[in-house]
């Protein structure tokens, strides 16, 4: 039994590599979707942004209300700010943003693409001339690539926004005073290696969600396993993304 579950895990990580290099393959080539790519950039970007502001402004404000006892402990209230917002920029934000984009975005996808292959309407798409991947698969990764890093972001802004709030719980500071403490610890290797690495997340994401689609079978009980599966997947996936950058980022900070 866990032979064959290993044998399965081995052959589907099989798949989604050659997967992959089709997309990078058939990805750069034209003729682009330009209009589906805008199409799902909205659908990403619009359906999301709620959820994760409204995360993004919980964090801020628990964050900071949770490390104050800690900080007044050890005498260092006065830098509250800079440590909860270098902590939320480079790392709380970004994660959770993902998660939230895995649960959301990834599930949607593997489900839509998913009662689209089960119905056999990919099949049709591949009889009336035009390129499924191209247009389901490519368009998906792509606006899910370009609007995580905007999301993670906006929701770096509302977090902080959150954290002002939490800190003018326990001790009243002006919102400028409280920007001078932010940005002076802010620094430029804090906010790119959050930027970049949401690219990754995005990627990771949208493929995976794509790949669970595309790979569905056994009718519509398939349509629920493929959108589970990919959330799944697209959760490990972004831990494991986060980890590697996490150790080149500290390569390069030690360099």
């Amino acid at each position: 039994m866990k032979s064959k579950a290993l044998t399965n895990l081995l052959k589907e990580t099989a798949d989604l590599y050659l997967f992959t290099i089709r997309f990078f393959k058939e990805g750069f080539k034209p003729r682009f979707e330009v209009s589906e790519l805008i199409n799902q950039c909205f659908y990403i970007g619009n359906k999301t942004l709620p959820l994760v502001g409204i995360t993004g402004f919980i964090m801020g404000l628990v964050i900071t209300i949770q490390s104050h006892p800690s900080m007044k402990a050890f005498g260092a209230e006065s830098w509250l700010p800079s440590v909860v917002s270098v902590s939320l920029v480079r790392e709380i934000v970004p994660v959770i943003t993902a998660l939230i984009c895995a649960g959301k975005i990834g599930s949607g996808i593997g489900a839509e693409l998913g009662s689209m292959k089960v119905t056999e309407q990919i099949d049709a798409m591949e009889v009336s001339g035009t390129n499924p991947f191209k247009y389901l698969v490519v368009t998906r990764v792509f606006a899910a690539m370009l609007m995580l890093p905007l999301l993670v972001i906006l929701s770096d802004a509302i977090a902080l926004y959150g954290a002002y709030i939490g800190v003018n719980m326990k001790q009243v500071i002006s919102f400028q005073l409280y920007s001078n403490q932010i940005f002076s610890k802010l620094t430029f290797s804090d906010v790119l290696p959050s930027i970049i690495k949401s690219f990754f997340f995005g990627f990771a994401i949208g493929i995976i969600g794509c790949f669970k689609g595309f790979s569905t079978k056994n009718g519509t009980q398939g349509v629920g396993r493929a959108a589970n599966s990919a959330v799944v997947a697209a959760t490990f996936v972004v831990f494991i993304i986060d980890l590697m950058a996490a150790q080149i980022a500290d390569i390069f900070s030690i360099t």
